[in-house]
């Protein structure tokens, strides 16, 4: 059997890849695969999912995120959109990585079949671009609240550039602390 799934390392940050999805195509609509362990583990990619999430989201602009788990539960997680779109944003928090405090965002849509794996140590949020946006999460790591922890969408220490002006944030989202690097 082919490989089902295309893997690019995104080389701006380091252990991020953008996976795109290799669409069978028919008369019925199209089959993909969208996760395998051979294929994750072949790649050194952590391969075993505990937990899966969605986020459903009403209006365009809103911001979820910028969140993380402290140590010792980082979680990796596959981020996709399943339906409408987002401006997905990565933030490296890798206090020994080349690309540390480095951000990388990418257009997550239910018409680009694009996902993104986000290892451990990276911060993860999301715009919505249209209403009605579904975004759908793959995670490597059982959610733990008492190691929840985030950075403010605006915090100055990354610079995040998002497509439209940003609501429908929580409080808690709009008032983490400044970042100290």
């Amino acid at each position: 059997m082919q490989d089902l799934t295309c893997f690019q390392l995104h080389n701006d940050l380091s252990g991020l890849f953008v996976i795109e999805l290799e669409l069978i195509k028919d008369k019925r609509g199209f089959f993909s695969r969208s996760f395998c362990e051979t294929e994750f583990s072949n790649k050194n990619i952590n391969s075993k999912i505990m937990q899966c999430n969605i986020s459903q989201n009403n209006e365009k602009g809103t911001i979820r995120g910028i969140h993380f788990q402290k140590s010792p539960y980082e979680q990796a997680k596959i981020v996709s959109c399943t339906q409408g779109k987002v401006y997905d944003v990565i933030v490296d928090l890798r206090a020994n990585s080349a690309t540390y405090c480095q951000w990388y965002a990418i257009e997550l849509s239910a018409n680009n079949y694009k996902m993104v794996y986000i290892p451990e140590g990276f911060a993860h949020g999301f715009q919505t671009l249209e209403d009605y946006s579904i975004v759908f999460y793959q995670m490597f790591q059982h959610y733990h609240p008492e190691s929840g922890s985030g950075v403010r969408w605006n915090d100055k220490a990354f610079n995040i550039k998002w497509p439209l002006r940003p609501k429908n944030m929580t409080i808690r989202d709009r008032n983490y602390s400044d970042f100290k690097k």
